[in-house]
C-alpha cells in the first residue's frame, strides 16, 4: 500500500507562486499531480517518471512554462512548484502514484487509471 500526503495549498493572486508537496510512503514508478475544478473532469496537470533518480517529466498544455514537476528522492517526496498563477488554476489538487514494478505505457501519463493511489487533495484558490 503507497500512502500519499499533499500540502502546500492556498489562496493567491494572480500572477503568484505557490509550491505543492506530496510525501510518499513506498515506492512509486511514477507520480502525478491532478487537478479538479468545481463541475470539471479531473485532469493531469504533470507527471514524472520516479523510477529512477532524474526522470521524465510531461505537463498538460495548459501549464507548460508555469508548473514544474521535481523528486526529492532523499525526502521521498514530489514537488509541484506552480508560478505566474492564473484564476483558471483555482482547483483541488491531487498527488497520484503508480506502484513500482508495474508495467505500464508511458504514453499513458494523462490517464487517471495508470496511477494506483491518490492523495487526499490541497487547495488551490487564485484571486484576481
Amino acid at each position: 500500500q503507497i500512502q500519499l500526503a499533499e500540502s502546500g495549498g492556498g489562496s493567491v493572486q494572480v500572477g503568484g507562486s505557490l509550491r505543492l508537496s506530496c510525501v510518499i510512503a513506498g515506492r512509486t514508478g511514477r507520480m502525478g499531480w491532478f487537478r479538479q475544478a468545481p463541475g470539471k473532469e479531473r485532469e493531469v496537470v504533470a507527471s514524472i517518471n520516479t523510477s529512477i533518480r532524474t526522470g521524465r517529466t510531461y505537463y498538460a498544455d495548459s501549464v507548460k512554462g508555469r508548473y514544474t514537476i521535481s523528486q526529492d528522492n532523499d525526502k521521498n517526496t514530489v514537488y509541484l512548484q506552480m508560478d505566474s498563477l492564473k484564476p483558471e488554476d483555482t482547483a483541488m489538487y491531487y498527488c497520484a502514484g503508480r506502484r513500482f514494478g508495474i508495467s505500464y505505457e508511458e504514453y499513458r501519463w494523462r490517464d487517471l487509471t495508470t496511477y494506483n493511489f491518490w492523495g487526499r487533495g490541497t487547495q488551490v484558490t487564485v484571486s484576481s
